[in-house]
């Protein structure tokens, strides 16, 4: 493991730098369009573009992988986004914005693809869970980072989105000097969403509450933090503290799904996320002191952001070593599907019942998914016998992910309802 990891620096360095350019630009357009006027319905539409892309992405760039290889891809799809960050710089309307931001998505699913696919090459069968958990504790760290930098900048100005473009371009570096190294790839093959729901209907409907969840929590909480009045730099650390909260509590859950049924951790994280975030909702602005806020939000995302990689080892729990890879991308595409709607409804919800309406509706989204767990808790057979580790994996994951789980798994899945 230690020499794959040796071997890889150079990705995860560079994944580093594409997720904190990522993190800052997500949080910078939400503040940038609420200064130039924009509606909160019209900024969570703006955002939503970013994971409408990505599905897209999750479609077109395994097949343009495999027809340019990764080493071409993964230069025109760094380069065009570069470029959309840029560009954000020169217009002022909601509808080049959204086009930029589906832009965004459809080539950092590329990237995704290629950077996951290239790991798996330098990857074990005994080192993939590992390597796999690096790498994603690694892109949220980055998210989390990235929020820092808007204290170093006004968002009123061309810095911030120069500092974007950059990190996006100099994150080509150590990719391409490691060009020699690429894998051959070939596209998965899908399995549909009415096949998955058999295997497992938790997995399915865990994935796209999780994703109306997460997308509300990125995007719509700086919405909150200028609701409450908060200059840029701590809306920057309202984000980054969720974020930070949902990479340290990733490992503890899934070790612990890992020894008791998935279904329950779910039904326990969830089912508490429901009081903290009413008790966040009545508590309102803060009066000078950040520190009981940051620390909720960061619970918050502790709670929250790490079931989706429960739901994911719960699946595979449940399926043949041969129905991975497939019903991984299916289940990213179900996510994605459920981040489309959490910057509509998180952002309608801030706007239409002012900044506790983030919150009541988290809590409504996770009451739904400890529900669900519970029901599946009460329906569904017993646990399958753990074939996956749960390990810790970022809401930008993509088909080219579910590589690099494939083979880290029992040599015996089993089938059934769960």
């Amino acid at each position: 493991m230690w020499a794959a990891i040796r071997t890889s620096w150079p990705l995860f360095f560079g994944m580093s730098l594409l997720m904190v350019g990522n993190g800052l630009l997500v949080t910078l357009l939400t503040i940038r369009a609420t200064e130039l006027g924009f509606g909160e319905a019209v900024i969570g539409l703006v955002q939503a573009a970013y994971p409408v892309g990505t599905l897209l992405g999750c479609l077109v760039a395994p097949r343009l992988v495999a027809r340019v290889g990764h080493v071409r891809t993964f230069a025109a799809l760094a380069s065009t986004a570069s470029t959309a960050a840029l560009i954000h710089m020169v217009t002022v309307d909601p509808w080049s914005w959204g086009a930029m931001r589906m832009l965004a998505g459809f080539c950092f699913a590329g990237l995704y693809v290629v950077a996951e696919s290239w790991l798996n090459g330098r990857a074990t069968n005994d080192s993939r869970a590992s390597l796999l958990s690096i790498y994603f504790v690694i892109q949220t760290g980055g998210l989390a980072l990235g929020q820092t930098l808007l204290r170093f900048s006004s968002p009123e100005g061309i810095v911030l989105f120069v500092v974007v473009s950059v990190l996006i371009s100099i994150s080509l570096v150590p990719i391409l000097v490691t060009a020699d190294a690429s894998p051959a790839f070939s596209a998965p093959e899908w399995i549909s969403i009415g096949g998955l729901f058999r295997l497992s209907p938790m997995a399915l409907s865990g994935a796209f509450l999780n994703g109306v969840a997460q997308g509300a929590l990125y995007i719509a909480l700086a919405l909150y933090g200028q609701a409450i009045g908060l200059a840029a730099g701590p809306v920057g650390a309202l984000v980054g503290f969720a974020t930070l909260g949902g990479m340290l509590f990733q490992f503890p859950l899934g070790r612990l799904s890992d020894r008791i049924d998935r279904r329950l951790v779910i039904t326990v994280a969830a089912g508490l996320g429901v009081p903290l975030c009413l008790a966040l909702a009545v508590w309102g602005a803060p009066a000078g002191n950040l520190t009981p806020l940051y620390a909720g939000v960061a619970l918050l995302g502790g709670l929250t952001l790490p079931i989706y990689s429960i739901c994911v080892a719960h699946m595979n729990d449940h399926l043949k070593p041969g129905q991975i890879v497939a019903a991984s991308g299916t289940l990213v595409l179900v996510l994605g599907a459920g981040i489309v709607f959490g910057p509509i409804l998180g952002s309608l919800a801030v706007g239409r019942f002012g900044p506790a309406g983030l919150f009541h509706l988290l809590a409504i989204v996770q009451g739904l998914t400890a529900a669900s767990a519970l029901l599946r808790l009460w329906r569904g057979r017993a646990p399958a016998e753990p074939s996956a580790t749960a390990v810790a994996i970022s809401h930008q994951a993509t088909p080219g992910a579910a590589l690099l789980g494939s083979d880290a798994s029992a040599e015996d899945g089993m089938t059934g309802e769960g």
